[in-house]
């Protein structure tokens, strides 16, 4: 079983422009949901107080706020569902909202990108595209640029704090909203920008064959056209989407592996394309290669994969595992330890990091990396944790064999919660492992609520992020519901839309598995 780290659960993102505080209006909010992404969740949390739905904040036949200060936030009583319900009962909704939340932001950019890219190829087809006939190389390299940038730790650190420097808590909310959606699914420009790098390619070597005679194209240049082309075709096939999820071993492996090699036959066949002469031998000349457009993009393709790998390093690690105490029926009143199955590892690291920041780490420098989000007090911490649910092969060694080092990059790269910064206020709920996205986020920032939900979590997480939140975030603004403790599950939809009144937040975040971010 291959881990999925980062892709094994989702960020919803809702708001409104809170021009009532009705229920409907919250309720119209949730079918609004803009965006959809990835991160790691599985599953536990805990709480103090017994329900009541007396208590709840929001009186939904008046549609207004009946609690409205910290105090009885702070003593709020989670509503539960009676024993045995899994679920509350939800309004189904409209085909219309079911096919907005499918074509997510992620497949708008894909769609845009990949689109506009085949109508360049169509038009270049029928000669009517004269740039592309004598520079299709440079677009394909142009366009892999592009699709490299959307991945790289750097440039991805830089656009998030330049949209938040820009567009922060001052322009209108859909506007903050958008550039959320859009950061957060910014890798459907990374595979649509890559998808028609290919298809560049591919014209490419298409043309190369059908003018090769008249311009005495040496056959090595064709071999090495097909060769790049079909290596870059298995760099992208690795990283489709059911591959992702079911092998992400295979996906981390091959998809790096076979990227790094079509770099390397991209060099190549820039070389071999723009040394070429008009009787059809090669110039050895480096000043007319770096006058290409094709030599630039290529170098530009290597700085950017190149950059985060200069910021590996190896660093101690403390890994803690919660092992279950358990009472022996045959010795009486003697305790012993057994063999344990831990659901989760928590791995502290040193160096405090501000909130917003995920991780990479690995066993090895060049293998496999898995991206986990990251728990600090901030960046004059000390240290910070990442909390590594276990879900296959990889989390479970974690686990089993826990390393005294790691391999991490040191550069780290904006995740979701990077963009609280946007909002004035924002909840930020979860469950399970889930919290490892969040819990940094309400804790350097006074202005976010943090609603934890899972089962067992005393057990599953030890006492340190218990800790954190006692002393670091006020009662008032975190929520902590155990299912196991309380025997019930929590009616999350109500608590949601109570603390999203009371707490007056423009935007919810929700990080929590498939089936429970539905």
């Amino acid at each position: 079983m291959s881990d999925r780290s980062l892709p094994q659960s989702s960020w919803v993102v809702f708001s409104s422009s809170r021009t009532t505080q009705s229920e409907s209006t919250i309720k119209d909010d949730k079918e609004k949901s803009y965006a959809t992404s990835t991160i790691t969740a599985v599953g536990s949390a805990p709480s103090s107080a017994k329900s009541s739905p007396a208590a709840s904040i929001l009186d939904a036949e008046k549609g207004e706020s009946t609690l409205d200060d910290d105090e009885k936030l702070a003593n709020y009583l989670v509503p539960a569902l009676e024993k045995g319900v899994k679920n509350a009962r939800v309004k189904p909704v409209s085909r219309w909202i079911q096919f907005r939340v499918w074509y997510n932001p992620y497949r708008i950019n894909f769609t845009i990108a990949f689109v506009l890219n085949m109508i360049a190829i169509v038009v270049a087809c029928t000669h009517g595209f004269s740039y592309a006939e004598q520079h299709g190389a440079a677009l394909a390299l142009g366009n892999i640029v592009a699709s490299v940038a959307c991945r790289n730790e750097f440039f991805l650190r830089c656009l998030f704090w330049i949209i938040v420097k820009i567009f922060q808590k001052w322009t209108p909310l859909w506007m903050r909203i958008f550039w959320t959606g859009f950061l957060q699914h910014i890798g459907g420009i990374h595979s649509g920008c890559a998808a028609s790098g290919i298809a560049w390619f591919i014209f490419v070597v298409v043309r190369t064959f059908q003018h090769h005679v008249v311009r005495n194209t040496p056959k090595v240049v064709l071999a090495w056209g097909i060769v790049t082309v079909v290596v870059t075709v298995v760099t992208m096939v690795a990283a489709a989407p059911w591959i992702r999820a079911h092998h992400h071993n295979f996906f981390e492996r091959h998809h790096r592996f076979a990227g790094w090699a079509s770099v390397v036959f991209v060099w190549i066949f820039v070389c071999l394309t723009d040394s070429l002469n008009v009787e059809g031998g090669f110039t050895s000349s480096g000043r007319r290669l770096v006058q290409t457009q094709e030599f630039w993009f290529a170098l530009f393709i290597t700085i950017l994969i190149a950059i985060p790998w200069f910021t590996i390093r190896q660093v101690p690690v403390e890994i803690t595992t919660v092992r279950i105490m358990l009472l022996c029926a045959i010795q009486i009143l003697i305790c012993h330890f057994i063999q344990p199955s831990p659901r989760v590892a928590v791995i502290k690291f040193q160096r405090g990091i501000q909130q917003g920041l995920l991780g990479r780490i690995s066993r090895t420098a060049t293998m496999e990396y898995h991206g986990f989000g990251i728990i600090s007090e901030g960046v004059n911490s000390g240290c910070h944790y990442i909390i590594a649910g276990v879900q296959g092969d990889w989390t479970r060694g974690l686990v089993n064999d826990p390393p005294k080092q790691l391999w991490t990059r040191e550069m780290k790269f904006a995740g979701l919660p990077y963009l609280a910064h946007l909002y004035r206020r924002g909840i930020a709920i979860c469950t399970g492992s889930g919290i490892g996205a969040v819990l940094s986020t309400c804790v350097q920032l006074d202005n976010w609520f943090l609603i934890w939900i899972g089962s067992d979590m005393e057990k599953s997480f030890g006492p340190v992020l218990f800790d954190m939140i006692h002393r670091t975030i006020p009662k008032e603004r975190y929520i902590l519901f155990d299912t196991k403790k309380e025997g019930r599950r929590p009616d999350t939809m109500k608590m949601l839309k109570d603390v999203y009144v009371a707490f007056k937040a423009e935007v919810v975040l929700i990080t929590s598995n498939p089936v429970g971010k539905r």
